[in-house]
């Protein structure tokens, strides 16, 4: 063999080795990264799709070979892990007192009984009117508050009743008050439908007015009384689409009363809600409506929501 031809045999083969030197160190690295894959990936034999083999890289750690961190377990589904804590309704209470109870009706001894409200004694409760179909305040306030309970709840609020339709009568006005100022309420909203003749129609909302005496000193909540109120209203006519009441209140939609105990007694702001009038055929029609109820319920809901700022 001529020497110009064994000197070029010799280069090939020296080439030859060094190809059969780095094949032989990468392979083990490729089939490192190819296990990898297939345990970050859970590829496996009834997997149709082929491996996705990620040479590793040749610094740090393969950022395609890093499992994403784990969700935590706080965070709600399509929100963020502190959601709940950026919601300004979070850690605030609602008590919901629905006026009166189907029950009074045969308990008449039991709330005509007199009961301290600070500046005067007054029946434990009432039984609240009716249309003259037959449906009873006590009914329409219920459903309608349980609606209520269901939206604020929803919004993230604690939201407590004075009574659910489970006691026989009552509670007395002095106990509901009582509710609302034990649970420290940053609301309260008692409702109810009015009673009045055919042709009164439309809502208004009771507001506390400046009383002291005995156990009654409103002159704290008058001003948040208020404030709450004209929320509730404003809502409550754009989602009802209602009007203010036209038999008193100069159509504003807003009663001050001193009269009534659990305004009187309440340490907390809180207003009554006369959603209308039960006695008139038109209101009635919408009083015994499902889907109206709902919009006063949602009406009243995001008028105390404006009110606690959310």
């Amino acid at each position: 063999m001529p020497a110009s031809a064994a000197g070029s045999e010799r280069r090939w083969f020296a080439r030859r080795s060094a190809l059969a030197v780095g094949a032989a160190v990468l392979a083990p690295t490729c089939l490192a990264g190819w296990v990898l894959v297939q345990v970050s990936t859970g590829a496996g034999a009834d997997d149709a799709r082929p491996p996705r083999i990620v040479m590793p890289a040749a610094t740090g750690t393969d950022a395609s070979l890093t499992p994403p961190p784990a969700a935590s377990a706080s965070a709600a589904p399509g929100g963020s892990p502190d959601a709940a804590a950026k919601n300004p309704l979070a850690g605030k209470t609602v008590v919901i007192d629905p006026g009166h109870n189907t029950g009074n009706f045969n308990h008449i001894a039991e709330i005509d009984k007199k009961v301290d409200i600070g500046t005067n004694l007054k029946e434990c409760d009432a039984t609240g009117t009716s249309t003259n179909a037959g449906y009873k305040e006590a009914e329409f306030t219920l459903d309608v508050s349980r609606r209520l309970r269901t939206v604020l709840q929803a919004r993230g609020l604690k939201v407590v009743f004075t009574h659910d339709g489970e006691r026989p009568w009552g509670p007395c006005i002095d106990e509901r008050a009582r509710i609302g100022n034990q649970a420290n309420a940053d609301a309260v909203v008692s409702v109810h439908a009015d009673g009045e003749s055919e042709g009164n129609r439309g809502y208004h909302v009771i507001l506390p007015a400046k009383v002291k005496g005995g156990a009654a000193d409103t002159a704290p909540i008058v001003g948040p009384s208020r404030e709450l109120g004209e929320k509730i209203a404003a809502n409550f006519a754009r989602t009802t689409g209602t009007s203010p009441a036209n038999y008193l209140g100069g159509g504003t939609g807003l009663v001050v009363r001193d009269d009534l105990g659990g305004l009187n007694l309440s340490t907390r702001p809180k207003v009554f809600v006369e959603c209308g009038n039960m006695r008139d055929s038109k209101d009635a029609a919408l009083l015994t409506n499902p889907d109206w109820r709902q919009k006063a319920a949602q009406g009243i809901a995001d008028g105390i929501v404006g009110f606690l700022g959310g």
